[in-house]
């Protein structure tokens, strides 16, 4: 299906922006009126950070009229491996202000719309509807479900992106014209069933190959040429160096974009439809759970407990809390990790931030240990309030 412009020509460009543009006007498939429509699309980005860095560059290089970003976060250090937009210049600013230093850097023509709060149920509509496209640089379930969702019911596509490690994907979804990403992702995986960047990590260079799809998929919308990514996942192997394209079809009973769907509407709570914990580890860490102050008082008075470190073998050699033994999440998920454990000694777990010793939590209080415990915060709340000459990753 050959799919319509999104966006209608703007007024005729000046001398100064033919000079600018000059290598888009003489592409048969572009040319002018594919510039103007460029300069006359509003185009928001969620997000500023791994993604949204080459996304927002190259929409601002292209010459988007207009490019808003949404964006709550501000710019830390081991961000810089990846998020380009940002520099060294730029820690602890606003990231959504230092992507749009860098955008009048790249082009002064584009207007910079900033949107500076968290993305939720109840501004996601009013924001959505000043844009007509979105780019999809989150990294939770609780927002791409939310985009989702509010993309459907104003009717507006959007290009999204994801990344792991050495692997991204990439796709279009307008339900005017094909499916949503509920037809592709009908639930959440179940929580902390798929690792987070934070806790998994990524290439840095990964968020410029998803990234510069996510630009040219936007691009193609807009202007109207070429065949995009609707109805199709693009997923990216960097370690293999392998592009390959899988079909999606339009769920006939998907709840929000079928055509008799069964569910009209944004979700209260999207938080809670993803999961951040699971119900077994939000029942365990009630009354289970110490601060990193906490513990440290325990390690100065020598308390006797068994400090275990559940995050993986590479973020251990990056840095950890003294006197902690490391066991893999993976091993108390297959129950190896019960073997380990003394029965005279009480457990703490801490993992990162708080969610995998949670999770883990759960199991170990099943097992048995009826007394353990873990350190909320994990080892980045370590680094922050204890031992500040730690790094935090």
């Amino acid at each position: 299906m050959k799919i319509p412009p999104l966006v209608s020509p703007g007024p005729a460009l000046t001398v100064d922006e033919v000079r600018r543009y000059s290598r888009h006007l003489i592409i048969p498939d572009v040319a002018m009126t594919g510039q103007q429509r460029l300069m006359n699309a509003k185009v928001l980005c969620v997000g500023a950070g791994g993604l949204g860095s080459p996304a927002l560059m190259y929409l601002a290089a292209a010459g988007i009229g207009t490019i808003g970003i949404v964006e709550f976060d501000t710019v830390d250090e081991s961000n810089l491996q990846r998020q380009i937009i940002h520099g060294q210049s730029d820690i602890g600013k606003s990231k959504a202000v230092s992507a749009k230093e860098k955008i009048f850097e790249i082009n002064p023509y584009v207007r910079v719309n900033l949107h500076e709060f968290r993305l939720d149920a109840a501004n996601v509509m009013e924001l959505f509807s000043q844009y007509d496209l979105i780019v999809d640089g989150t990294d939770n379930f609780a927002t791409r479900y939310l985009v989702n969702d509010a993309c459907v019911l104003l009717k507006k596509p959007y290009v999204w992106g994801s990344i792991y490690r050495f692997d991204g994907q990439a796709s279009v979804f307008w339900a005017e014209y094909g499916p949503c990403y509920r037809c592709l992702y009908p639930e959440p995986p179940p929580p902390g069933m798929v690792p987070s960047c934070a806790e998994g990590g990524v290439l840095g260079v990964l968020c410029a190959s998803i990234g510069s799809i996510q630009t040219t998929e936007a691009i193609k919308l807009i202007a109207g040429i070429g065949d995009p990514l609707l109805g199709s996942l693009m997923i990216y192997d960097a370690l293999e160096m392998s592009y390959r394209k899988i079909e999606i079809r339009k769920d006939p009973g998907c709840p929000i974009c079928s055509s008799e769907p069964t569910q009209i509407g944004l979700l209260d709570d999207y938080e809670a439809f993803c999961g951040v914990l699971t119900e077994g580890a939000e029942i365990a860490v009630k009354d289970s759970t110490i601060s990193v102050s906490e513990l440290k008082e325990m390690m100065d008075r020598g308390a006797d407990f068994y400090l275990v470190d559940v995050r993986e073998p590479s973020e251990w050699e990056i840095v950890r809390i003294p006197g902690a033994v490391l066991i893999p999440k993976q091993e108390f998920l297959d129950g190896r990790a019960l073997e380990k454990l003394p029965h005279d000694r009480q457990i703490i777990l801490h993992c990162k931030a708080g969610i995998r010793s949670a999770e883990c939590l759960a199991i170990v209080k099943n097992a048995g240990f009826s007394d353990a415990a873990h350190v909320s915060g994990g080892v980045i709340a370590w680094a922050k309030q204890i031992d500040s000459s730690l790094p935090v990753y």
